[in-house]
């Protein structure tokens, strides 16, 4: 289904965050191809925009998947940006309407006067199964991309039901865990590595079929925001002395945004990393 341009512009302008937190959740979401090399202010519209266009891509799904997180989670009514949260809101559901369209709870966007009946159960019953990734390093992108809306079912949960919370880096791993488990058989977590400096550390997973390290941070405050990258560069010095190691993918939560400049960070870290010990490739991801 072909997104009117106004109808991205209100998403667009609705949406709050880095370009890295906003990518990560467009490529979650299903959107189409590389990010537009556009503004900041620009580039959330196109991108819609151009999922509309293509005739491959469930428009409304991507839709829905880009809004769930914003319509579905609330500030607290005491939080200071709630009052603007109500609003940006109030106008998505305002360009939905003039569109047609309608938001659901858990990111279903649906022409109005269609329920979520048999109609919803068969509309998704007929897209098709995704197919299984050919190497390790696309389900990677995949699962990692998607963490954060893999949380999301969990920390909104059915009327009766504990929620689930992720503020600890064990609780993201062990949703990053289970996560991996119906792909990967050989998982091996907590593995320490070689000893550096007179000290060694544990590998959060290692998985030695596709020598390949996954390390998990989460950002707790700010002064931690400034040193997390210091602390990946001391886990890269002994990951490198593994030899089931040759890729480390480093992944950090985020979910306050308070790391300043995730490109840089990043910029900083990833590609090869070598040494008289070895070398290992790097990839950085900050949700």
């Amino acid at each position: 289904m072909r997104l009117s341009r106004s109808l991205c512009a209100v998403v667009g302008e609705s949406l709050r965050g880095s370009h890295d937190t906003l990518n990560a959740l467009f490529i979650a979401a299903g959107a189409p191809g590389e990010p537009p090399a556009l503004s900041h202010g620009s580039k959330w519209k196109e991108w819609l925009f151009r999922a509309g266009q293509d005739p491959a891509v469930d428009s409304l799904a991507v839709l829905g998947n880009v809004l769930e997180e914003f319509m579905d989670l609330p500030p607290l009514p005491s939080a200071e940006d709630y009052d603007d949260w109500k609003q940006r809101r109030a106008r998505i559901e305002g360009a939905l309407e003039e569109n047609g369209l309608r938001y659901y709870r858990f990111g279903r966007v649906l022409p109005q006067g269609v329920g979520l009946g048999e109609s919803e159960v068969s509309r998704v019953s007929a897209q098709p199964l995704p197919s299984k990734p050919a190497r390790v390093e696309e389900l990677l992108e995949i699962i990692v991309r998607g963490l954060r809306r893999a949380m999301h079912p969990l920390t909104h949960r059915r009327k009766g039901t504990q929620p689930l919370s992720f503020g600890s880096e064990y609780d993201v791993q062990d949703l990053l865990h289970a996560l991996l488990r119906p792909w990967v058989s050989d998982i091996r977590p907590e593995e320490f590595t070689p000893s550096y400096a007179g000290s060694s550390t544990r590998m959060d997973f290692l998985l030695p079929a596709h020598k390949l390290v996954i390390e998990t941070k989460i950002v707790r405050d700010r002064a931690h925001a400034r040193r997390v990258g210091d602390e990946l560069i001391v886990d890269i010095d002994h990951y490198r002395r593994h030899p089931s190691c040759q890729s480390l993918w480093c992944v950090i939560y985020d979910p306050d945004q308070l790391i300043t400049n995730a490109d840089g960070l990043k910029t900083d870290l990833q590609g090869p990393r070598s040494s008289n010990d070895g070398t290992v490739h790097v990839r950085v991801f900050v949700l």
